[in-house]
This record gives structure tokens, sequence and C-alpha cells, in this order.
């Protein structure tokens, strides 16, 4: 099971690295969650889920609690796919039919979308993406995470508010999805230096296309010098996006389910969110989908772009 030492290889680099980025970003002048006083981290709000993860630190390395979750959930993943394929047979059944249906059922999406040649050498990527946010994502769901912690009691004695939680979903801190946004930046820009070379790298962005010549030619080639600055700072942007759409659509939703049990007051606190669980199952799985078809189609139309202008010429002869 050649793909699966694969992902288990990329899903231990994914529950490391984010390590290294919240450190990183915070530096060593981060504070513990609960050494403020009344169990509160600097800035912290009563108001909401604050984006800020508290922290603390373990030796000279700076932990969040998201961090924690994802250790947890890339550990369990690893564990679990070992197990599948320790014994395997020729008919799967159990956790090896259930690991094979997911990793083949994602090859041929993929497949369909990127073609046969261009799977082939990015399928470990796109797939581990996939399988680490959509888990991580509904771990994140699980009850305990974000309503264990240190909060600050009322005049009355009563904690309604945790602002420092044990356990925190991994991709409602910027970090996590920051850190798999610039692994795939990474990723992208070998894979497009790979399948043009650094000529026809820059060819591919600044290059005029079509059939001119004379004055247009001199023309259309400053006319796609510019489009290829805009081109430029269009990649550059792609990690932003990336990160910030998924961090916001998970960290909303860890907003809503907060918002929805304060609402049901202290009877109901655990039956209005119910229907929100739901919806953010699905938002979860969505999100998850969403964040490797664009990678792949980013890394599509920078890899087979000049054999689909090629093809296309040829159908106009």
């Amino acid at each position: 099971m050649f793909w699966v030492k694969k992902l288990l290889v990329v899903l231990l680099f994914f529950g490391v690295i984010h390590s290294g980025t919240a450190a990183e970003a915070r530096g060593e002048k981060a504070t513990p969650a609960h050494a403020e006083k009344g169990g509160h981290a600097s800035g912290q709000s009563h108001d909401g889920i604050t984006p800020d993860a508290p922290r603390f630190h373990l030796g000279p390395l700076v932990v969040t609690n998201s961090m924690i979750l994802t250790w947890a959930v890339a550990l369990g993943l690893i564990v679990f796919a070992r197990m599948a394929t320790a014994n395997l047979k020729t008919v799967p059944e159990g956790a090896q039919n259930f690991w094979e249906w997911l990793v083949e059922s994602l090859y041929g999406f993929l497949e369909g979308i990127i073609g046969h040649e261009l799977v082939k050498k990015t399928f470990w990527f796109f797939a581990t993406i996939f399988i680490f946010i959509l888990f991580t994502n509904w771990f994140s769901l699980i009850p305990g995470v974000g309503t264990v912690g240190w909060g600050t009691p009322d005049a009355s004695g009563h904690l309604h508010h945790i602002t420092n939680p044990l356990l925190r979903g991994v991709n409602a801190d910027l970090n996590m999805t920051l850190a798999l946004a610039m692994v795939f930046f990474a990723c992208w820009t070998y894979w497009a230096l790979q399948a043009n070379g650094a000529g026809g790298f820059i060819l591919h962005l600044f290059g005029p296309k079509g059939d001119t010549t004379g004055a247009l030619k001199a023309l259309m080639i400053l006319v796609f010098v510019a489009v290829g600055v805009l081109e430029v700072v269009s990649i550059l942007f792609r990690p932003v996006s990336l990160s910030f759409r998924l961090f916001g659509n998970i960290f909303a939703g860890e907003n809503m389910l907060e918002t929805m049990a304060l609402m049901g007051g202290q009877y109901f606190g655990w039956l209005l969110p119910l229907p929100f669980y739901a919806m953010e199952l699905l938002v979860g799985l969505v999100q998850a989908l969403v964040f490797m078809l664009l990678t792949a189609v980013f890394t599509l139309l920078i890899c087979t772009h000049d054999e689909a202008e090629h093809d296309h010429g040829k159908e106009h002869h």
C-alpha cells in the first residue's frame, strides 16, 4: 500500500508543522492560557469565542490548545490506517474495506478532475489534505472540545462562558489553516517548475498568447506582461484566501454553537445547538472538499495549461 505510506507520512507532517507555525507566530513572550487573573489570557473577552487560541509553554515549545487536538487527530488517523492495513486481505473487510474505499474513491474523483498523469504525482497530498481537514473539523464537534476549561464566574458564582478551553477546534486557529496553505504553496511551486521548467513557468505567466505580428504584437506583449503581474499577485494571495476561508467558516461555526447553547439557558442549552451540530457536520465535509478542490484546480491550471492550449490550437486548424 504505497499510497497509505505516503498518507501516513504527510499526516504526521501536518501534525507537527502546526507547532512550528504557532511558535513562530506567537514568539517566546507567549503566556500560559490560565496565567492571567481569573483564568483569562490577555485580551480575551466574555462575548463569543476569541480567535486567539490560548497557549502554554512546554519547555521551549509554545503549545496552543488547538495543537493538542491536531496531534491527537493526526495520531488517531495514523494508528487507524496502520491497523487497517496491517493484515491485508484479497477480499477486504472491516477497517481495510473502509480505508480502501476512501482512498480509491478520492483517487477516482481527483483523476476525473486533474487527469491521470497529474493525479499520480499529486494524489498523496490532496488526499491527505481532505482526510486531515475533514476529521479535524468533525473531531472539533465532539462534546468537551471548547466547553471544558477555565473562565471567570459571575457574581453569583456560576460559570457561563469558557474563555480558555482545554481543547480547541483545529481549523478555528489561523495558525493551522495558514500552515496548510503554505505547505500547498510550496508543493504548487515545485510541481509548476517540474512541469514547465523555470523558463516555461515565467513564459506561462508573462508570455503573449496567440499569433500576432507588427505593432499589434508589441502591444500584446505589454498587455500580457500586465496580465502576468496581476497573475503573480493572485498567486501570492492564494495562501491568504485559502487559510482565511477555512478558518472563517470553522471559527464562525464555533461561535454559532456557543451562541445557541447560551440562548438555550440552563435547561435547554444542550438541545438548541443540536440542529446546528448536524449543519456543522455538513460544513466540515464541504470545507474539506472545497480546500482540496481549489488546491487541485490551481495545480491543474499551472501544470496542464500549455498542453490544453496546444490541443485547442489543433482543433482550430
